[in-house]
């Protein structure tokens, strides 16, 4: 299993695949890096040897943005937008969809679970 920016990547798995598991690494940067690090994608993460390990390692650490450093960035970000007090900083401090979607009947994982109103019952159902 080899371990890559602080994560143990599966042993199984395609290198191609098994980078994805870093976090601000996705498919079209994988295929960059390994075509960088000249190791074919299609080998399995416990098939490559130390130099091969060492390449990609050195390649993320240089070229790519990853784990702790890019959630450090994006929680900076976000907090500057809600300093700034700009639309979506207030979206974020109110803890609602950012990105202009509906909130009516949807956004329950950025809203959470519903909470009953006091006193108002539904309805009857009509026949």
């Amino acid at each position: 299993m080899a371990r890559i920016a602080g994560v143990d990547l599966p042993g199984e798995k395609r290198i191609e695949v098994a980078l994805t598991y870093i976090f601000g690494v996705g498919q079209s940067v994988a295929r960059d890096i390994l075509r960088k690090a000249e190791v074919d994608g299609n080998l399995r993460t416990k098939e490559l040897d130390e130099s091969q390990v060492a390449d990609i390692r050195k390649i993320i650490e240089s070229d790519v943005k990853v784990e702790g450093d890019l959630r450090k960035e994006v929680s900076t970000n976000i907090k500057m937008l809600m300093d700034l007090g700009t639309y979506r900083g207030l979206r974020h401090r109110k803890g609602l969809p950012v990105r202009g979607q509906r909130t009516n009947t949807n956004a329950r994982t950025r809203k959470g679970p519903r909470r009953s109103i006091a006193g108002k019952k539904k309805p009857p159902r009509p026949k």
